[in-house]
């Protein structure tokens, strides 16, 4: 994998043929196209204060996984820990999870991504990536984009986590055969 960034027509490919965006109605015919959009008056306007690169920084967390994500105006690159999406994420369903704020907020290929996700396995660092982009966004402009973002449970961290194995049973609430004699 040479380029580290996802190419924009991926990322829209990507959001536009996603579950996620089947489920919002912009799936098919319908489907996002991010480059026929007009750019400069689509981006809601920052409220936050942004770094010396122009970037919003926010954290995300799903079980044991932790990610920091900057986003900032541009075409669409998503990189993870240095590498594109595509090829960090094999599953579809990692991919659709980690786009899912964009195509909710409708703000697909306006913004790239870099991030650096640690702990857990795929899935958690999906969810914590998903949760760190949602609160880029809300931190962007809370005005136009929480509402979306919250209504579908984005901006809420997800408390669940594996339950530790308790002493004298083999799992965490399996316990051994009762014998009645």
């Amino acid at each position: 994998s040479g380029d580290a960034a996802t190419p924009p027509e991926v990322v829209v490919a990507a959001v536009a043929g996603s579950s996620a965006a089947r489920q919002f109605g912009q799936g098919g015919a319908n489907a996002i196209d991010m480059r026929e959009q007009p750019r400069p008056g689509s981006i809601p306007e920052c409220v936050a204060e942004l770094d010396e690169k122009g970037r919003i920084y926010a954290t995300g967390r799903r079980k044991t996984a932790s990610a920091r994500v900057w986003i900032q105006p541009g075409t669409g690159k998503f990189t993870v820990n240095r590498m594109s999406m595509i090829d960090y994420f094999v599953r579809d369903f990692h991919r659709d999870e980690v786009t899912l704020p964009f195509a909710v907020t409708k703000m697909a290929g306006f913004f790239d991504v870099w991030c650096t996700v640690k702990g857990g396995g795929h899935s958690g660092q999906a969810g914590a990536i998903r949760h760190g982009v949602s609160r880029c966004l809300n931190a962007w402009n809370p005005t136009m984009l929480r509402l979306a973002l919250k209504r579908e449970g984005f901006l809420t961290r997800d408390r669940r986590r594996v339950e530790r194995k308790k002493p004298g049973q083999p799992k965490a609430r399996k316990k051994k055969q009762w014998v009645k004699r």
